[in-house]
């Protein structure tokens, strides 16, 4: 196993080598940042999205038609529910590689925002055939999403982010309605935890997949700073233990893509 592991690990480290190589040429200023450049140029990213979203979109019709499944863990079946899809946003739905290889550091929330407003969104790839499949088998979309909710001077708008997050999804050809996305601090329980929005969406809908970049968008309380109802810090020690605690949900309801640039996995220890 070991082996294999490092063979896994020197060749993902010779594809963003050839990456940074490549993109040295653009001019680009990054120079360390092998992650970007990998979802920026590699080919392999894109193959990677294509896959889970095929993955994803081929396993639609039987966890829709199964009325005893749930992608929410210890969730009471309800078999008359209409079954539902919960998806993260940013590296799930809309990439934000642009935004993240000429944003000026440190990175802030109102930032993304001013950015996202003055672009095109674009599409993580497979996205859009995916919603459009699930919404042909009458299956409800949701998206879930740790963009908060925060003041904006000279705006008068409680959650002005949230017109700008649903620009984003309407831009890649993707209509949606307000009520079904769902921003941080959009209601007072809801936080940057994501685990009661999840438990929001399960009261009307039976869930039948989670989809995102970030181990967050699955499983709760896996983030250095415990938020809702956590209580417990996440560690590299128990994240890793929860995913082999719920390793059946991996491509079976569970669908994850690759993100190297940011995430929860960046500050815990």
């Amino acid at each position: 196993m070991q082996r294999n592991t490092s063979l896994v690990m020197a060749v993902f480290s010779s594809i963003l080598a050839a990456c940074a190589h490549s993109v040295h040429e653009h001019g680009d200023e990054h120079p360390d940042d092998l992650g970007l450049y990998w979802v920026k140029y590699a080919a392999e990213y894109q193959a990677i999205t294509a896959q889970v979203y095929a993955e994803a979109t081929n396993d639609l019709p039987h966890l829709a038609a199964d009325t005893s499944w749930t992608a929410l863990p210890g969730q009471d079946i309800d078999p008359g529910l209409p079954p539902a899809v919960i998806l993260d946003i940013d590296e799930t739905v809309v990439s934000n590689v642009d935004f993240q290889l000429t944003f000026e550091p440190p990175f802030a929330n109102h930032k993304l925002d001013t950015w996202s407003a003055s672009v095109d969104a674009m599409p993580v790839r497979g996205v859009v055939e995916f919603v459009t499949a699930a919404r042909a088998l009458g299956v409800t979309v949701f998206f879930v999403t740790n963009r908060p909710c925060q003041p904006v001077k000279g705006n008068d708008t409680f959650c002005p982010q949230k017109q700008t997050t649903i620009d984003d999804i309407r831009e890649l050809g993707i209509d949606v309605e307000p009520n079904y996305v769902m921003l941080a601090n959009e209601r007072p329980e809801w936080d940057r935890e994501k685990l009661t929005r999840r438990q929001h969406v399960a009261k009307t809908h039976r869930v039948i997949m989670l989809v995102g970049d970030d181990l967050s968008d699955f499983i709760p309380c896996v983030r250095e700073k415990p938020a809702g109802p956590c209580t417990r810090a996440g560690t590299q020690a128990n994240r890793l233990e929860d995913v082999e605690r719920y390793r059946d949900y991996w491509g079976s309801g569970w669908y994850i893509l690759p993100n190297p640039m940011h995430g929860s996995w960046t500050s815990v220890e």
